[in-house]
């Protein structure tokens, strides 16, 4: 017997069942899916869901644009940064490989709102002990190359 939670993950009494159709979801290549990933590979810098709205010029509505985004962030293949005002970027990963980490710099731009990765610096720090560390987001603010 199977049924359809909110969420809209199929269950069984076999696990396995269920995992397989949630990779099912998250694999699947919708047009929307394909030209975000497009948009975040061949962009130096990090987007927005308004600013990939904009770009895709109406493939898709703003819902979708989330859901993807939501897709490519559970399995590894884009990273979150959370900018000074709060607002999100999304970022294709570049660095990762078999362990998923972004312990590089964001730099965020005071001029043009840009924000970009700069994988070839990674900030060291120094805990107290007792304190272990699951996420790094290191933001940094001023101007970047073509605002200077």
């Amino acid at each position: 017997m199977q049924f359809i939670c909110k969420s809209n993950t199929y269950f069984c009494k076999c696990k396995l069942v269920a995992l397989r159709l949630i990779r099912m979801k998250a694999e699947r290549n919708t047009i929307a899916k394909i030209q975000i990933q497009d948009l975040l590979t061949k962009s130096s810098e990090a987007l927005s869901p308004n600013e990939i709205l904009k770009l895709l010029n109406g493939v898709c509505d703003k819902v979708t644009i989330y859901r993807v985004l939501d897709r490519l962030l559970e399995s590894g293949q884009i990273h979150k940064i959370v900018n000074f005002d709060g607002a999100l970027k999304y970022a294709r990963c570049h660095s990762c490989s078999i362990v998923h980490k972004h312990n590089h710099i964001h730099f965020s731009c005071e001029r043009c709102k840009s924000v970009t990765c700069l994988e070839d610096v990674e900030p060291t720090f120094k805990l107290p002990k007792n304190y272990k560390v699951s996420q790094v987001n290191f933001m940094v603010s001023g101007l970047c190359p073509l605002c200077f």
